[in-house]
């Protein structure tokens, strides 16, 4: 399977998926910083990291780009990462990792501003669902209804986690500001409140209902809308169908897609691949035969002399494009069959084919008794 070898951009990065422009060039940053052939001449295993990683960056840093593999995973930015030649070029203008040794420290260190976490909110979590589809719903797409689970806004509490009739109270270690500042050397860094984990308040009195949480578990059905051209490892994201979001947005849902096995057909790239067995008789003299196709049967030609193992091509007949441009191929693969359980007239005929095709039915038979009467005599 195409891109089946490759490890999820973010993994690659060790960043979250609602990660931000500043995380990811930061993670890139350490990785290219640690990798880099230069710093490490004649080390395999580091060059192909800082690949691995270039490339992760160059589709998680365009926004176009990352919106198609959070969609659809490598299957949607196909071609669209990696280098395109050997070696490594320089880090020159234009290029997204043109200011890898820059201003390092100004994305390591920023973001110090007192509040900004409990200002913006907490964004939820995102959640992913495993969704099993027949090879025939890949490939022209489909539409499913899935439950789901979530959380849902308290009820009795309003959100706020605190008992009806109270309040959450202000939190005394970052005194509400959600952050807590350190002074490292010259650089002033703030960190999340581990207390209130930049909420800036604490709940002292919980609400009996969700235990202070300021959600209640519930269940959803949601219609998803698969497109047609997906495979095994796409994922699809539905925007704000994720964990509820505290002060900020819910969190997306992501549907990790896995096509089940085809009797009949394999997929590789968008070109489908379906073996037809034929006689040896149909292989001889040629022949007409109905070839199923995810369009229904079709007439195809098989030429008198058709060899095992011969590959004929139905334009338009395989895999849509997810992007929408045109369809694979089907490629029919002809396996031919020996004929088993032969009766007496048969085989008498086909000793008399032989005949007078001058071919010797048993020659290793008979080079075998040869050798076997001169070793004896």
């Amino acid at each position: 399977m195409a891109n089946g070898e490759k490890r999820d951009y973010y993994e690659v990065l060790g960043v979250h998926r609602n990660a931000s422009e500043t995380e990811i060039k930061k993670a890139f940053r350490k990785e290219a910083i640690q990798h880099h052939p230069d710093k490490n001449p004649g080390d395999k295993a580091a060059e192909d990291r800082f690949k691995e990683a270039t490339e992760a960056y160059e589709i998680l840093s365009d926004p176009h780009k990352r919106a198609q593999y959070d969609q659809y995973g490598h299957a949607g930015v196909s071609g669209a990462g990696g280098f395109s030649g050997g070696g490594f070029g320089g880090f020159g203008a234009g290029t997204p990792f043109g200011d890898i040794f820059g201003d390092i420290f100004g994305d390591i260190f920023g973001g110090t501003s007192s509040g900004r976490g409990r200002t913006q909110g907490r964004r939820g979590d995102d959640l992913l669902y495993n969704m099993e589809i027949s090879f025939e719903e890949a490939a022209f797409g489909v539409e499913k209804k899935i439950e789901v689970p979530f959380a849902k806004r308290c009820v009795s509490c309003n959100g706020s986690g605190s008992k009806p009739g109270t309040d959450p109270k202000v939190c005394p270690t970052c005194r509400g500001a959600g952050q807590v500042r350190y002074q490292q050397g010259f650089f002033s860094v703030s960190k999340t409140c581990g207390q209130c984990n930049g909420e800036g308040k604490v709940v002292d009195d919980p609400c009996p209902d969700c235990r202070g949480k300021g959600s209640t578990k519930d269940t959803k059905t949601l219609s998803v809308k698969i497109p047609g051209g997906v495979e095994t490892g796409s994922r699809l994201k539905v925007t704000g169908e994720g964990g509820l979001g505290k002060g900020g947005p819910n969190g997306d849902l992501y549907v990790a897609i896995n096509v089940k096995e085809h009797p009949i057909f394999q997929r590789e790239d968008n070109n489908v691949i379906c073996e037809i067995p034929i006689s040896f008789i149909q292989a001889s003299l040629g022949c007409e035969l109905e070839v199923p196709t995810l369009d229904g049967k079709v007439a195809m030609k098989i030429p008198d002399g058709t060899q095992s193992g011969k590959i004929y091509r139905l334009k338009g007949k395989g895999i849509p494009s997810l992007q929408g441009y045109g369809r694979g191929d089907q490629l029919v693969v002809v396996r031919i069959e020996t004929p088993t359980n032969l009766n007496k007239k048969q085989k008498e005929l086909l000793e008399e084919f032989a005949r007078i095709s001058g071919e010797d039915v048993h020659p290793m038979k008979k080079g075998f008794l040869d050798k076997v009467m001169d070793f004896i005599s």
